[in-house]
């Protein structure tokens, strides 16, 4: 479970941080808006390199599936647009992926 709540802190770093840029580009806010999101996506790759799994990769594959489902409660919560039945069976199916990478029995 540890890995699980060190996923969901990444993905709202990383969620935060891209939405500064987005932020700053596409909604024309000020440019300050660039450096907490910056500091918020180091602090994302920092969080992800905690990652309990022996690789890399491995971390961010099961990383993605969390993200997806962190990524539609930003829509629904920040942004104020909720998620159809579509989004919410695309996260359920992603998430189904993460735990079989994070918690799948492999061979030692």
């Amino acid at each position: 479970m540890q890995a699980l709540a060190l996923y969901v802190l990444a993905a709202l770093a990383e969620i935060a941080g891209c939405f500064a840029f987005w932020a700053w580009f596409r909604l024309g806010r000020s440019a300050l808006w660039l450096a907490p999101g910056m500091a918020s996506l180091a602090l994302f790759a920092w969080l992800l390199s905690l990652s309990p799994a022996s690789q890399a990769g491995r971390a961010y594959t099961a990383y993605g599936g969390i993200y997806i489902a962190a990524s539609l409660a930003w829509l629904w919560l920040a942004e104020g647009r909720r998620p159809d039945p579509w989004d919410l069976g695309g996260a359920a199916i992603c998430l189904a992926g993460a735990a079989l990478i994070l918690w799948g029995p492999r061979a030692a």
